[in-house]
This record gives structure tokens, C-alpha cells and sequence, in this order.
């Protein structure tokens, strides 16, 4: 048990069935009452931020959170397949649980799976990733009053913005937190 005085931005702790991680904790303490702590917080399950207020000295469940090192391997049509680099143990994720990401997943990528008793809750990608174009628009001599940018598709179907040096076929690194183009690879 956590007494929430000691929350801390990062710590994990399960509350009516929920997971939560914090962002931030702000104590409020007056002379004449107890001391009250609200904590921000993301449930791990559904993304949602929300803040929780709670009475200085409540305690809370703490919830260890498991990181493993797991690889890409491929998509069986409804789940997408990881295997663990330690014990070559396959686990596989619906697709539904993970749309954002699997604009990003090519096969052998490495990813960090969270597991909470057994339950996977998702997947944290590296910072950025290198992708294949598989489509490029031309670029137009001249055209750079407006923008130097043109439309590419990557690989994974993910839609690009990419400077106009940029060719067909063309590898590039793209930033996975906004899916925007970040250099040549």
C-alpha cells in the first residue's frame, strides 16, 4: 500500500479497479483541515486523463507495471504477433487496441510491451522509426511558394508530409509521437 502523500509523477497504483499512472501531484494544507491531494492521472487501459482527489494519509494499492523487450513479428489478420527476446514466447494484441501504433510496426521492430498480472495494456514505441515510401507524388519545378511539401505513403500505409528531394522507394524517419516526417534514413 501507497499513502498518497507519497504519489509521485510516474508511480503506478490501482484505484476501484482501476489502473492509473501519475503526471502530477499538487497538496493543498490548511491550518484548519486535513490536507488534500489531487492527482493527475492516465488510466492505463483507456488513455483517459483525469484527476483524482484524495485525503492526505488514504493509501492506494500499488500497481508494478512489467516492461518486457518484445519484437514485431507479423499481423495474423486480427491481432498483431510480438514474441519476447528472452524466451521466445509469442503473445498476440488485438488490432483494435492498437490503431496509432500499427502505423509504425514493421516486422523485427522492437517495442516495449506493459503487462499488468498477466493483462497486456499496449505497447510504447521507440521515438521514431524508419519507414519505406511506397508512393510518392512528383515533385513540381517551382512549386515552392506555398510549400516545399509533398504527399508520400509509407509502407505501413501511414500518409506523410516529405520535403520535395524526397524520391519514390526512398527510406525516411518519421517521429511516432506525431507520425510527421523527420529525416532521411
Amino acid at each position: 500500500m501507497i499513502i498518497v502523500n507519497d504519489l509521485r509523477p510516474g508511480l503506478a497504483f490501482e484505484y476501484e479497479g482501476n489502473i492509473y499512472t501519475v503526471i502530477g501531484v499538487d497538496r493543498n494544507k490548511t491550518a484548519m483541515r486535513q490536507m488534500i491531494v489531487k492527482v493527475k492521472v492516465k488510466n492505463v487501459r483507456t488513455g483517459v486523463i483525469n484527476e483524482i482527489s484524495f485525503t492526505g494519509g488514504d493509501k492506494v494499492e500499488e500497481a508494478h507495471i512489467e516492461r518486457k523487450k518484445m519484437q514485431y513479428l507479423y499481423d495474423s489478420g486480427e491481432a498483431l504477433v510480438f514474441m519476447d527476446n528472452m524466451t521466445y514466447d509469442q503473445i498476440e494484441i488485438p488490432k483494435e487496441n492498437l490503431t496509432w501504433e500499427m502505423n509504425f510496426l514493421v516486422p523485427n521492430l522492437e517495442v516495449d510491451v506493459s503487462m499488468y498480472e498477466n493483462e497486456i495494456l499496449g505497447i510504447t514505441l521507440p521515438d521514431k522509426v524508419e519507414l519505406q515510401l511506397v508512393e510518392c507524388e512528383a515533385a513540381v519545378k517551382g512549386d515552392t511558394a506555398t510549400s516545399a511539401l509533398k504527399n508520400a505513403k509509407c509502407e505501413t500505409g501511414l500518409e506523410v508530409k516529405v520535403p520535395l528531394f524526397i524520391e519514390n522507394e526512398e527510406r525516411i524517419i518519421v517521429s511516432t509521437i506525431d507520425g510527421k516526417y523527420s529525416s532521411r534514413a
